[in-house]
């Protein structure tokens, strides 16, 4: 099941990387998709708690569910 959470301070490629790989790196068997235009990224295989742990850590603002 996947969920879309929304996060702040993402303004370029770069940024969606960082944030991608953050999660990636936290749940390596998690699935993750950045859409800068929503500010959202949407993430399957992993819980909530440790997204937004890898999200605060990389710098950017974890907001929740969309």
């Amino acid at each position: 099941m996947s969920t879309t959470y929304r996060v702040t301070g993402m303004t370029c490629g770069g940024c969606a990387r960082a944030v991608t790989q953050a999660i990636t790196e936290a749940a390596p068997a998690a699935t993750v998709d950045v859409d800068l235009d929503r500010q959202t990224v949407t993430v399957e295989g992993t819980d909530e708690a440790l997204i937004k742990v890898a999200i605060d850590a990389a710098g950017f603002g974890f907001e929740g569910r969309v």
